[in-house]
């Protein structure tokens, strides 16, 4: 893999938030990026490293956090760009304050499949592929900071990996996909 630095257009080091809903593959993803150079954090750390990460929620069995509040406890160190490439890894991190937004996307169906072989419960899994299927994180966007969508729903991590370097190494441009991925459009189709 070509490191992710390489030809890359954007001056500085800058901060990607790498979003998506849960089984995506973004910690696959991450994991090539960070083998490519680039430095990765994961939300949760980010949390506990600020004292934000909550007790766990019975419902979904995950813990809670307030990204508010973590928000608020990065944007003033944040303001300064990182020294290279930092990667924040976790379906929150569009709640950051990051230079950029990757937005990894997956077929319900695929998506139902890669989360039952984790174990997820029926309702864990129907909630998330419903969340993908309406694209989650796209109904939160705010402000002008680049935003893209990868789909991994075929295709290697690599050509994933291979794609985001380029939109990176294009300057984040366009900055705001023409297209979004609609997954009921396809099913319809």
């Amino acid at each position: 893999m070509v490191s992710l630095l390489a030809g890359r257009n954007v001056s500085g080091g800058f901060r990607l938030a790498l979003t998506g809903t849960p089984g995506t593959g973004k910690s696959t993803v991450a994991q090539m990026l960070s083998d490519g150079g680039c430095i990765v954090v994961s939300v949760e750390s980010l949390a506990e490293q600020n004292s934000l990460l909550g007790e766990v929620d019975p419902a979904d069995g995950a813990r809670v956090i307030d990204t508010d509040a973590l928000h608020d406890a990065l944007a003033p160190e944040w303001k300064s760009p990182p020294e290279g490439t930092v990667v924040v890894d976790g379906h929150l991190s569009h709640h950051l304050p990051c230079d950029a937004v990757a937005v990894l996307r997956c077929s319900p169906k695929i998506l139902d499949s890669r989360l039952t072989s984790r174990g997820y419960t029926a309702e864990k899994v129907q909630a998330n592929c419903e969340w993908e299927l309406l694209g989650g994180a796209w109904n939160e966007r705010e402000g002008d900071t680049p935003w893209c969508e990868f789909d991994t729903s075929r295709g290697s991590v690599d050509s994933v990996v291979d794609s985001l370097s380029n939109w990176i190494a294009d300057g984040f441009k366009p900055t705001s996909p023409g297209s979004l991925i609609d997954w009921v459009a396809r099913m319809e189709g």
